[in-house]
């Protein structure tokens, strides 16, 4: 399932031709929808947001599409007058004079007026955005302090929508190595030094792996690992899916783990 890198890198996409354009063509492929579509057709898109693994596309009426990919989900953009070759059901498009946001198989989609978001069942109970460019080291050692966070496991908690929204299981095997911290441990268990070492590095990971396409290793051991010839998909993670490799930071075979029925990747000598 795609985190929140990911949903943040396609609502780029889907900014990039819509955002600052007039919506020639709104088409909705659930039909308790379809009377939204002469509401939308001519207004201007003013914003494409994200709350973790939710997208919001903004219009200068004051409404705002919600879509939540889940499973399947997926946006294209292509230029006028191309559609994109799939099996998939299109479930949303909108048109500018000179391209197309379509958006497929996704199936939790809704208008809402802006005093509606926060009510929306999914939206009212996710945390921040674990991407979102305000949340800052010290906001989210605050939520592993908070009551309803500390004591659970952290390869539990950081599963959980509503501790960080957009949070998924490569980048909570990735944060968890980083931090050098056992999935088992609570932050309430944590010093202060480990607290703070956790927040920055979910931080950063997150960022970096937005950044690079999903690539979570340093810059530094990313070139390394090319130029010995490994892929994308072999350098791209320091420990999620590298199972039985050695750990590169101090050698010890990686292994796999079971939480919350997601399989977890750690070095059990550095964690």
């Amino acid at each position: 399932m795609p985190e929140g890198p990911e949903i943040r890198r396609a609502a780029d996409r889907v900014a990039a031709v819509l955002v600052d354009k007039t919506i020639d063509k709104v088409v909705f492929g659930l039909p308790q929808l379809q009377p939204f579509e002469k509401r939308l057709t001519g207004r201007v898109v003013t914003a494409v947001d994200t709350r973790g693994k939710a997208m919001l596309t903004r219009f200068d009426n004051g409404l705002t599409i919600y879509s939540h990919n889940q499973l399947y989900g997926r946006w294209f953009t292509v230029r006028q007058p191309r559609m994109p070759r799939t099996n998939r059901q299109l479930r949303l498009e909108l048109s500018t004079d000179t391209h197309k946001a379509l958006l497929y198989s996704a199936s939790d989609i809704a208008v809402l007026r802006e005093d509606e978001l926060s009510q929306h069942p999914f939206l009212s109970r996710v945390g921040p955005d674990i991407l979102d460019r305000t949340l800052t080291k010290g906001q989210v050692a605050a939520r592993l302090r908070d009551p309803r966070f500390c004591r659970r496991a952290l390869g539990s908690l950081y599963l959980d929508q509503r501790f960080l929204a957009g949070n998924g299981n490569y980048l909570r095997s990735e944060i968890l190595w980083a931090a050098r911290l056992d999935p088992a441990r609570k932050p309430a268990a944590l010093t202060q030094t480990e607290l703070n070492s956790l927040a920055a590095e979910t931080l950063r990971i997150a960022r970096r792996s937005y950044r690079t396409r999903g690539v979570t290793v340093s810059p530094k051991l990313a070139r390394s690992l090319q130029a010995n010839g490994l892929s994308y998909a072999q350098y791209r993670f320091y420990v999620f899916g590298r199972d039985g490799l050695a750990c590169h930071r101090c050698g010890t075979l990686i292994e796999r783990r079971s939480m919350g029925s997601r399989n977890l990747f750690v070095c059990p000598s550095c964690q």
